[in-house]
């Protein structure tokens, strides 16, 4: 198993992203979780086998339908990813 965290910006905010982003990773069969950024970026903390993250990966290049996606980061983590794949609130700076 593999962890990633994942970092999106564009317009990822009150555009249903975390939503979308729980779905697709459950489907996925990943772990993890979902929050929004106070810089208006969306983060994403997921856990699984590296198809299924690159598989993730690519759909947030893309993110629903009403986002516009400017750029997706990646850094391996060792964050603890907790169980199924959960939406979280706002972190807070």
């Amino acid at each position: 198993m593999t962890t990633q965290r994942i970092l999106v910006s564009g317009r990822v905010q009150r555009v249903g992203y975390r939503d979308w982003t729980v779905r697709t990773a459950k489907g996925l069969g990943l772990r993890g979780w979902v929050r929004n950024l106070n810089d208006g970026r969306v983060e994403i903390l997921a856990d699984g086998d590296e198809e299924a993250l690159g598989a993730l990966v690519d759909a947030c290049r893309e993110g629903p339908a009403l986002a516009r996606v400017e750029n997706v980061s990646t850094l391996p983590d060792n964050g603890d990813p907790g169980k199924g794949f959960t939406k979280r609130l706002t972190a807070v700076a």
